[in-house]
């Protein structure tokens, strides 16, 4: 009997705490279809207090290529104060809304942006949200982005580059081929990152557009061009791969830059820690260059990244990415040992000439004019 009671009341009890803790049922039945009947609307927006207007509108195309909804995150799962939908009032929720945490799921990187200058900014008044440089809706992958695309989608809101970095020699050139946080988060993993493009459409081909011409797909690219199997292309299966694509008469170049992982430390951005020191780079045993790859990007922003061994970063085909004292193109090394050691020879063979000639040129010396006249003649 004791024994059914305890067990009655543990039931109870379970009820309860699931009573608790389980979200509104209201809250669980709202789609994004049924937020989208309204926020479909391109002339939807209100006017603030301050007169400021604000759009409202969603443009669903966008949003569906989003992180969020890949990842069937629902608008209900960042505006969870919204528990039900009346669509007898004019505005079926409240009209003023919390503001969105992402901290309750991006914990990492919430926990580095608490010490980073950005949210210390917030101590001058100044507040960085996430969403003032990720946007709101329409959050998208990084990992296939290029560099200008990562700045200006990013840093360039707000920073002017050519403010602060007169120190920097050819600060244009730095800021096409290396990401900022490369030198202004110097503990995110980085790498480089190589790409191709088509010298005759002057675009990067997507991941699908470059395996279209070689007439595979991702799970068979490796197997084309790896072949000694070791999941690592070395320089000869790079080059093999360039004059697979002459083959195919597809004509271009290998674009390289340097890039962060895309990892939860790189919102630890802070004053005073920026990497200056310029043979952090420009020395043959860089740390930058030890992480090379081959990306191919996805339709989504993802990437399919290959190794590279860092040697095909020497050579001809990689002849814009070049770090003076990081990387040597070995063709042009090749070219110059060449021309050194053929002007060598020229000398070295004139002297040899000259050395052997010395017997005939001091007995014709001793001849007189008159005999000199007489060989002459005679031959």
């Amino acid at each position: 009997m004791k024994f059914l009671k305890v067990r009655c009341l543990l039931i109870v009890s379970m009820a309860v705490l699931f009573v608790t803790l389980a979200p509104p049922s209201s809250c669980l039945a709202i789609g994004n279809e049924e937020c989208m009947e309204c926020h479909s609307d391109d002339s939807l927006s209100r006017v603030e207090s301050e007169g400021m207007k604000v759009e409202l509108y969603i443009n669903q195309a966008r949003f569906e290529v989003s992180v969020h909804n890949a990842n069937d995150v629902a608008c209900v799962d960042c505006h969870s104060d919204i528990e039900e939908l009346n669509f007898d009032n004019e505005v079926p929720h409240a009209v003023s809304l919390a503001v969105v945490n992402c901290d309750k799921c991006h914990e990492a990187e919430a926990e580095a942006y608490i010490d980073s200058v950005h949210k210390k900014a917030g101590g001058k008044g100044i507040t960085i949200p996430c969403y003032a440089c990720h946007g709101y809706h329409y959050v998208s992958h990084l990992e296939s982005e290029s560099v200008l695309e990562r700045e200006n989608g990013f840093c360039l809101k707000c920073h002017n580059p050519n403010k602060f970095h007169e120190w920097l020699p050819q600060m244009d050139t730095h800021f096409a081929f290396v990401e900022c946080t490369v030198c202004h988060a110097p503990e995110v993993p980085r790498y480089v990152n190589i790409r191709f493009q088509d010298l005759k459409t002057n675009k990067f081909l997507s991941g699908e557009e470059f395996l279209a011409v070689l007439g595979t797909d991702s799970d068979g690219f490796m197997a084309l061009v790896d072949e000694d199997k070791n999941e690592i292309i070395d320089v000869n299966e790079f080059e093999d791969l360039v004059f697979l694509l002459l083959e195919k008469d597809v004509r271009g170049t290998f674009h390289g830059e340097i890039v962060v992982a895309i990892e939860p430390i790189v919102h630890h951005v802070n004053r005073g820690v920026a990497n200056r020191a310029c043979e952090m780079c420009h020395m043959p045993t860089s740390p930058f260059f030890e992480n090379v790859r081959f990306s191919l990007s996805r339709e989504d922003g993802t990437s399919q990244n290959y190794v590279v061994e860092r040697k095909v970063l020497e050579t001809y085909y990689m002849n814009h990415f070049y770090a003076l004292g990081g990387t040597r193109i070995r063709l042009l090394d090749q070219i110059g040992l060449a021309l050194v050691v053929g002007g060598a020879g020229i000398i070295i063979a004139h002297l040899t000439l000259r050395i052997l000639t010395i017997p005939a040129r001091k007995q014709r010396k001793q001849k007189s004019p008159f005999e000199q006249e007489q060989d002459g003649g005679e031959k």
